[in-house]
């Protein structure tokens, strides 16, 4: 395959929110430019980028596919992405390498949750971005509002390239404000007639042009002042204005399509050619020490691996863009993180799963390679000697999580390693045996997510396996202050065991003041690694217990605190002070004071009104306004605190507090109620007393399965 130089890469992403018709327009684009010679369907499961066994099962996206083609003197890679936020890790890994995202929308609904979602992430890394209206010869297509909804919620950057003469199923015509002509298509799609614009649009046309101009101007000095001689500019002065624009991220141009019909793309696919920036035009990356890296092929070699993914029978596949240098077949790089070499056996250019192998890459370029060792994704190959770090993407926390275990015991320790495996080529799917739970814990993205890891257990590395709901990390603390005593009195031969604590144990909270009633001769304060503190004193005066059993009342307080009275859940904020005892000059031991502190320190806390703390979590959901009543609803009868409600501009924002335990399959109930138009993310807020009826079930619960 012929190599492309650095100053003929156009490098793009398409994304969307679910069923804006990124893959159809992927389509359209590999078949405009003659990748292909057919266009798939959704339904005939035959597209390019959606070829993926669980992909075509389920009728959606779940991978980002790369795939390519070449138009006229540039190639332009593309990424076809999800739609659905549980898969956003596959969306922001691949708007991190593009160097334009177009950005689709559904001409029916506008800016939807889902695209401001993705939006975030677009804008976080400054990204040059098109806006491609779609769907607009759907029966409840409005360009018009489509439009408006774009303006209000990303501003005057929004610039309007086209419009359509009539939306709806007649749709078969599109008026271009920079080319000033009209593009009428026949009625299968297809190539277009290039035709005058009709007497009756020539007024709306020319306004939208003039501004179009103006959009264009503003962005360059010298292009402002041709505007003022001039009173206008040409085609080729609007294009590079509006490049420098896009590249400022201050102009998103708009266009309009069909891809179903194959009405439009070839027009965007022009305007990418001509006017999307190429990796050197672009934003460069940054090294984690926040050095820019321009893409430049002169310089040593450096590849960012962006995605990995295991195809059965084939291996492990890295995709990764060529940062600087050139990469060639046989080359042997660095891993930065680990150090090791790895070769390059193979290169390919990718279109779905056709692979076309290629000699090498060059600075700015995007490809794949088999069987990488020891490198996954989100790191960086160097050359030898060019020791560099490309700064890693940062994926979002998960927000939904589930038990694993395994339905035949030969398979317990295979899971955890292929976990590990699959946590290696996605992120965003963190796996965590919960030593406190007992636990294989999984957390993703969303239901669907989860659903993925689990076909991937069950039908690539045939491990039978269940979900099951995963406990809750609760903690344990008291309410008011009590004193306990304890004799471990052991006797059986020889010598014996013998250890007596007396202790009182009080509610700790920073800043209390120190303890008054006893002498203190000695202070530690642990800061418990499940949160929380502990403060142990040693106040034993006349030498009734040796110093030297003090550490091991210390650390039979500690053990109990990992698995506390009620549910055994771990202990925190609790101020144990340790005042009085006995000890036997022969049988007392270190195991006797740890059993008799553990004891002491137990019945203390019994008799120190126990309190269950439940961790709690702030939600915040983003949802049209139509279903804000269902979701509110339902969030009440989730324990939940609203916390307040915001208006944007397309949908609304509500913020509450729920407890975890609230919290399980969420995302499903969410995109139940609100038609798969909602999103939300969680984050820990901290831990609060669980209702008292509540505790008195989780207490009831936890003694029946210890009797069990």
């Amino acid at each position: 395959m012929k190599v492309f130089d650095e100053k003929h890469l156009k490098n793009i992403v398409l994304l969307g929110a679910p069923k804006a018709g990124k893959t159809l327009l992927a389509e359209d684009m590999l078949f405009e430019a003659g990748i292909t010679h057919r266009r798939g369907t959704i339904e005939s499961k035959n597209t390019v980028s959606d070829y993926h066994d669980i992909e075509q099962e389920r009728g959606n996206s779940v991978f980002a596919t790369s795939l390519h083609t070449e138009w006229k003197d540039y190639k332009i890679n593309i990424i076809d992405t999800p739609g659905f936020d549980d898969f956003i890790g596959e969306m922001i890994s691949s708007v991190r390498v593009a160097d334009t995202c177009v950005m689709v929308i559904n001409a029916q609904h506008g800016v939807e949750v889902g695209t401001e979602l993705v939006w975030n992430y677009v804008d976080r890394f400054q990204k040059p971005t098109i806006f491609a209206i779609n769907q607009v010869d759907h029966p409840k297509a409005n360009f018009d509002d489509a439009l408006e909804s774009l303006q209000k919620t990303f501003g005057s950057a929004v610039t309007q390239m086209q419009y359509p003469l009539t939306t709806g199923e007649g749709f078969s015509a599109i008026v271009d404000l920079l080319k000033m002509v009209m593009y009428k298509f026949p009625e299968g799609g297809g190539k277009p007639e290039k035709l005058a614009i009709p007497e009756a649009e020539l007024e709306r046309a020319n306004e939208l042009h003039n501004a179009l101009v103006e959009k264009a101007a503003e962005n360059d000095e010298k292009l402002m002042e041709h505007y003022f001689e001039k009173g206008t500019l040409d085609e080729d002065e609007m294009r590079e204005g509006l490049k420098i624009g896009m590249v400022r991220h201050d102009v998103f141009p708009v266009f309009v399509m069909s891809a179903r019909k194959n009405m439009g793309s070839g027009r965007m696919m022009g305007f990418i050619d001509n006017v999307a920036p190429t990796p050197q035009e672009a934003q460069p990356e940054l090294s984690t020490g926040g050095i820019p890296v321009p893409f430049d092929r002169t310089q040593p070699t450096c590849i960012f691996i962006f995605k990995t993914h295991l195809e059965p029978n084939l291996g492990k596949l890295s995709f990764f863009k060529v940062i600087t240098g050139e990469i060639a077949v046989g080359d042997e790089l660095i891993n930065s993180a680990s150090g090791t070499a790895e070769r390059i056996h193979q290169l390919f250019i990718m279109d779905g799963k056709t692979r076309h192998t290629i000699d090498k890459l060059v600075a700015g370029d995007i490809g794949a390679t088999l069987k990488l060792k020891d490198t996954f994704t989100n790191q960086t190959l160097h050359a030898k000697g060019h020791n560099i770090t490309i700064q890693p993407i940062e994926f979002p926390a998960p927000r939904i999580r589930t038990a694993v275990v395994a339905k035949s015991k030969n398979d317990d320790e295979k899971i955890g390693e292929v976990l590990h495996r699959i946590h290696q080529e996605d992120p965003t799917i963190e796996v965590a045996y919960a030593k406190e739970l007992k636990q294989l814990i999984i957390s993703a993205q969303g239901e669907l997510h989860l659903a993925m890891c689990k076909w991937y257990l069950e039908n690539v590395y045939k491990l039978n396996i269940e979900f099951v709901t995963p406990r809750i990390s609760y903690r344990e603390t008291i309410r008011r202050s009590a004193s306990a005593m304890y004799r471990h009195k052991k006797q059986s031969g020889g010598a014996g065991q013998f250890g007596e604590v007396h202790l009182k144990i009080e509610p700790y909270y920073e800043g209390m003041p120190e303890p008054t009633e006893y002498s203190v001769r000695g202070k530690e304060e642990i800061d418990l690694e499940w949160g929380g503190k502990l403060v142990f004193y040693n106040c034993i005066v006349g030498g009734v217990i040796d110093a030297r059993f003090i550490p091991s009342i210390l650390k039979g307080v500690m053990e109990k605190m990992e698995e506390g009275p009620i549910t055994g859940s771990y202990v925190r904020d609790v101020r144990v002070m340790v005042f009085d005892g006995k000890m036997h000059p022969v049988d007392s031991n270190d195991i006797s004071f740890k059993i008799a502190g553990m004891m002491a320190f137990k019945e203390a806390f019994l008799k120190s009104e126990p309190q269950l703390l439940e961790p709690i979590y702030d939600v915040e959901i983003r949802l049209p306004e139509e279903v804000m009543g269902e979701v509110m609803s339902d969030l009440q009868t989730r324990r939940s605190l609203i916390m307040g409600m915001d208006g944007a501009e397309n949908f609304q924002v509500i913020k509450a507090r729920t407890p975890l335990a609230e919290l399980d399959r969420y995302s499903t109930a969410l995109r139940s109620l609100s038609q798969g138009r909602a999103n939300f993310t969680q984050t820990f807020a901290e831990y609060a007393p669980v209702p008292t009826d509540h505790q008195l079930k989780l207490a009831k619960m936890n003694h029946e399965a210890a009797v069990v």
